[in-house]
């Protein structure tokens, strides 16, 4: 996969819009204009602060489902990432969690969005929603059926889970590639919010031999630098969120303060990557 060709840049900065609680989920407050409201105003934050891409989830509808989200969710999250298409033009990424990347593909193909986040495309993981098999095989012939090209972004050893096989981090990455499919790989730390090991994500992108990697959780302005020295990129939110709060919405300030720590960090390697304009629809 080209990163340049769909980011605009060979390093992206994918910021997160965490979606507040959808139809049918425990925590559903009644009204999806509230959720199309905040999802618009981090959107556009994210978009004037910098980053290269977003990506849609439903964080905030925890405890999760395990593969297959009601088909509410679904229609809330098509009309909601239609929304942000309204006021942004970057690249749209798809999470429909914990597990249902059918649902994710999609949506993704209605919209027209550019990739999905897959939380467990191969293997098994016991995570606290149960044990979750990867369906790669179910996932790459629905793409095909839907005659789409939306990019596969799938996390190798997910946060929030343990593997029922032995965690062999170069096995895993292997596997989610050459045998799972997976456009790009995610490497997070153990929960959300907490980054990767430093030696492992060497250890990644050794194995991944050129398909990107990106860092999922844990990136803030003070170790976006290091974590860039191995990484193609990286999806963050939680560290942009004011205070850096995960339950508060995303801070302008964070969001660039962010991106100006991962362009230095280019420019202290003097191998600066191009980076695009701030996009928004007026």
């Amino acid at each position: 996969m080209d990163l340049y060709q769909l980011f605009k840049t060979r390093t992206p900065i994918i910021g997160v819009v965490h979606l507040l609680p959808l139809p049918t989920s425990p925590r559903w407050g009644g009204s999806l204009k509230t959720v199309i409201d905040r999802a618009e105003q981090e959107a556009t934050a994210l978009a004037s602060g910098g980053v290269n891409g977003i990506i849609v989830e439903n964080f905030f509808d925890a405890p999760f489902s395990k593969n297959q989200v009601d088909a509410a969710v679904v229609s809330a999250m098509t009309v909601v990432v239609q929304r942000i298409q309204n006021m942004v033009t970057l690249p749209i990424g798809i999470n429909v969690l914990r597990n249902d990347a059918k649902s994710a593909m999609a949506i993704a193909s209605c919209v027209r969005a550019q990739f999905i986040r897959v939380n467990v495309l191969t293997g098994v993981m016991a995570t606290d929603q149960g044990l979750i098999e990867g369906e790669a095989h179910q996932l790459l012939r629905y793409r095909r059926e839907l005659g789409c090209d939306v990019k596969i972004f799938a996390d190798v050893l997910v946060k929030h889970a343990r593997p029922l096989s032995s965690p062999n981090l170069t096995v895993a990455v292997q596997d989610t590639i050459e045998r799972g499919l997976a456009d790009a790989v995610i490497l997070s730390g153990w929960a959300t919010g907490s980054p990767p090991n430093q030696e492992d994500l060497e250890l990644a992108a050794q194995a991944a031999a050129g398909t990107p990697v990106f860092v999922g959780s844990g990136a803030s302005w003070e170790n976006v630098a290091t974590l860039l020295q191995a990484a193609d990129g990286v999806i963050v939110s939680s560290s942009l969120k004011r205070h850096g709060r995960r339950e508060q919405t995303i801070d302008p300030i964070r969001v660039s303060q962010f991106v100006e720590a991962a362009h230095r960090s280019w420019n202290n390697r003097g191998d600066r990557k191009s980076i695009s304009s701030v996009s928004l629809k007026s």
